[in-house]
């Protein structure tokens, strides 16, 4: 019988251990201010916050009334990259509105959501 050398194992389960690298999990949405279903007052800013950061040339978000229309927003990203701001010109009037996200995450992967919430 021949005796059992472990280090051509050991060898083997590092190599695929190394090649198969950290699991990464894709950005997911973590919180939003109006958040989800909520029913606020008029307000001038939407923020979605993230649970990776993000690519801010290829991350942004639209708000759209019952109607279909987006409304005017300037989208900014945060400095870590986690959170996106919208800055509308005006308060949103009364009505309901949802929000369309999109993000891609810093490694490479693009993920998109909605949400609504209403306007008192």
């Amino acid at each position: 019988m021949r005796p059992f050398h472990p280090a051509p194992f050991v060898a083997v389960v590092a190599a695929v251990a190394l090649a198969a690298g950290p699991a990464s999990a894709h950005a997911r949405l973590v919180s939003s201010n109006p958040a989800a279903n909520s029913i606020i007052a008029p307000t001038r800013t939407v923020s979605l916050t993230f649970s990776e950061r993000s690519v801010p040339a290829f991350s942004s978000f639209d708000v759209v009334n019952a109607a279909g229309e987006k409304v005017a927003i300037r989208v900014a990203a945060s400095e870590d990259g986690k959170t996106l701001t919208g800055t509308m010109t005006r308060p949103l009037a009364a009505g309901v509105y949802r929000v369309e996200w999109r993000i891609a995450s810093s490694d490479g992967h693009r993920m998109t959501g909605t949400y609504s919430f209403t306007v008192r």
